[in-house]
C-alpha cells in the first residue's frame, strides 16, 4: 500500500526569482515543452537563457517548497515602453497543480507589475478555463486581439504553438486563445470631504 502525502499550499513559497533560483531554468523550460505537448497547445518552450534573463529583470515569480523542490513560474514581458505588461509563461510541476499554486503565482506577477508599472495595461493570452477564472479575479477582462500590443516580438513567443500557423493566417487578429486586459485607472479618484 502507497503512503500518499498530501501537499499543501502552505508548503509553497511564492516570490520574486533571484539570480540563484537560474538553477532551476531546465526543469521549468522542459515542463513548459511537456505541458504544451500534452494539451497539444498552449505557451512556447523557453529557453534557459530566456528565463534567467527574466529572473535577472527581476521579472519572474517563483514557487518553491520549503526543501527547495521547484513548484511553479511566471514572469512579465514589458512592451511599448511600459504601456503593455505581458504575464506569461504561467506554468505549475503536475504534482502541485489544483491546489492554488497558480492563482497565488498571478496574484504575485500581477501586484509586482502594478508596483513596477503602475499606469500599464495588463494582458495575457490562455487557452485555459483555469488561467481565465484566475485573470478575472484580478480584473482582466477578455479584449480582443487587437486591444493588446501589437508589438511582433510578442508574437514571435507564439511561433513554437501548434495553433501559430492559424494565428498568422489571421494577421494575428485571432486564434484559439482569449485575450484577457486589465486597465488601470489612470486617473485616481481624490476623496472629497
Amino acid at each position: 500500500m502507497l503512503n500518499i502525502v498530501p501537499m499543501k499550499i502552505t508548503d509553497v513559497i511564492i516570490r520574486q526569482a533571484s539570480m540563484a533560483d537560474c538553477t532551476y531554468a531546465a526543469q521549468i523550460s522542459e515542463e513548459m515543452d511537456a505541458s504544451a505537448r500534452a494539451r497539444g497547445t498552449g505557451i512556447g518552450r523557453r529557453s534557459c537563457d530566456s528565463i534567467c534573463q527574466k529572473i535577472a529583470e527581476g521579472n519572474a515569480i517563483i514557487a518553491l517548497t520549503k526543501e527547495g523542490q521547484w513548484v511553479g513560474y511566471i514572469y512579465l514581458e514589458v512592451y511599448a515602453n511600459g504601456n503593455f505588461v505581458s504575464h506569461c509563461g504561467l506554468i505549475v510541476a503536475p504534482g502541485w497543480r489544483r491546489l492554488g499554486v497558480a492563482t497565488q503565482m498571478k496574484d504575485n506577477i500581477f501586484w509586482l507589475t502594478r508596483a513596477k508599472y503602475p499606469l500599464a495595461k495588463i494582458f495575457g493570452i490562455t487557452t485555459t478555463l483555469a488561467t481565465m477564472r484566475i485573470n478575472s479575479k484580478l480584473g482582466l477582462q477578455p479584449v480582443t486581439f487587437s486591444e493588446i500590443t501589437q508589438d511582433p516580438s510578442f508574437w514571435k513567443k507564439c511561433e513554437q504553438c501548434v495553433n501559430y500557423q492559424n494565428l498568422k493566417n489571421t494577421c494575428f487578429k485571432n486564434c484559439y486563445c482569449t485575450a484577457m486586459m486589465f486597465e488601470p485607472d489612470p486617473a485616481p479618484k481624490v476623496n472629497k470631504l
